[in-house]
């Protein structure tokens, strides 16, 4: 008898074993055979980071997945909406812009397909020029410098010109991939770059290898108006960010969110966020940015709402999400 109860237990246990690898298989039978994430140009912080953790996704849960090139959050917004990319990154502005119907890719058409899964970073406002130009402030940009704000209807496009134009400065406005836009600055067909990215732009590190660039900071002044005008916070720019850097540097910031339709299966939801927030670690070797990747930050998403699947991991362990933030 003393034997056959270890057998007995062995038994049962091996039959749950088979139950619940039964109920996983089920479960996974629903999920798609492969994901694309939408990021942004290449150069960008959004290509490395979606790239990374599509990569990362796809080896954790053995789905077929990468990132692709996009114009950034707007056109992400937009292609997660109408089904053609499960998943994409986008920030705070477009995504309010979006759910009430006023994208300026697609006016009118309110995007109740768009969900939240998680905080990624805050996306600091910065600008850059090469000492040479002598530009040092916001106030040193001459009247019609030509200025790169990045691809066209992107974060960065929607909302640094108009953050200069409120500043008083007046240009010519250019649009491009980042480090398109990197290598006309190092040419000289640009004065100035002002980028809406996560820090540490790769763009900005490959310009300082190769030559001399002055990271501008915004004065106080400044900040206030900008803070007053626009829906940013503070931020502060490590001086470890780049090698340029001697001490920290004001700027401003929007926070940046991980979407998924709101269709997708809740299991592989699910599973997707619980990848994704059980290792940071993981998520931080991708890039470096992804430090806020944690759930703790879901509070700075007042503008989507979250998937049922998202959702369910965040509750489990212990983060409230009002049900009417809840898809």
């Amino acid at each position: 008898m003393r034997n056959m109860m270890p057998k007995t237990v062995a038994l049962l246990a091996s039959s749950a074993l088979l139950a619940a690898a039964g109920t996983a298989h089920a479960d996974r039978s629903e999920w798609p055979d492969n994901f694309t994430v939408g990021t942004a140009s290449q150069g960008g912080t959004y290509f490395v980071y979606g790239s990374g953790w599509a990569n990362f996704i796809s080896d954790e849960l053995g789905v077929s997945g990468g990132g692709e090139v996009t114009g950034g959050p707007t056109q992400n917004l937009a292609l997660v909406h109408s089904g053609d990319m499960a998943f994409g990154l986008t920030t705070m502005g477009p995504a309010s812009d979006a759910v009430k119907g006023e994208s300026p890719l697609a006016p009118g058409l309110a995007m109740d397909n768009v969900c939240a899964l998680f905080p990624m970073y805050e996306t600091p406002f910065s600008i850059a020029a090469l000492s040479s130009s002598g530009i040092e402030s916001i106030s040193d940009i001459p009247d019609g410098a030509r200025i790169g704000f990045g691809p066209a209807a992107s974060t960065s496009d929607t909302y640094f010109p108009a953050i200069l134009e409120t500043l008083g400065v007046e240009f010519d406005r250019r649009n491009g991939g980042w480090s398109d836009l990197g290598g006309q600055l190092q040419d000289g067909l640009l004065d100035v770059i002002a980028f809406a990215a996560g820090i540490p732009i790769p763009a900005v590190s490959q310009l300082e290898v190769q030559t001399d660039v002055n990271i501008i900071e915004f004065t106080e002044e400044e900040m206030a108006t900008v803070l007053e005008n626009f829906p940013v916070a503070e931020f502060s720019i490590p001086a470890s960010t780049y090698t340029t850097l001697e001490e920290d540097a004001r700027a401003v910031s929007m926070w940046n969110f991980a979407i998924a339709a709101c269709d997708l299966p809740e299991d592989f939801v699910y599973e997707v966020t619980k990848a994704t927030m059980e290792n940071n670690d993981r998520m931080r070797s991708v890039h470096r940015s992804a430090e806020t990747t944690i759930p703790e930050n879901i509070v700075h998403n007042t503008v989507l709402p979250f998937h049922p699947g998202a959702a369910r991991w965040y509750e489990e362990n212990g983060y409230d999400i009002a049900d009417d933030m809840i898809n």
